[in-house]
């Protein structure tokens, strides 16, 4: 199989690139803002989660070693 690639010279290049750019929807500052409270509040959520779940693995792990070394 010999596929030849077609070759685009610069400025063409540059107009196929500006139209598809007015192809493209741009969402409102009110939606970003919106989408970066959510991505924020999601990460204090998860980051709380995850440490209260390390300190109940931590607390539990202590507490079998202790269990096991009054033997």
């Amino acid at each position: 199989m010999n596929i030849e690639k077609k070759k685009t010279n610069p400025a063409q290049f540059v107009r196929q690139v500006r139209q598809e750019m007015q192809k493209v929807t741009w969402p409102e500052r009110k939606d970003i803002f919106i989408s970066s409270a959510i991505v924020i509040l999601l990460i204090v959520l998860f980051s709380i989660f995850f440490l209260l779940t390390d300190q109940i693995w931590s607390f539990l792990i202590k507490w079998i070693i202790q269990i096991g070394s009054g033997f």
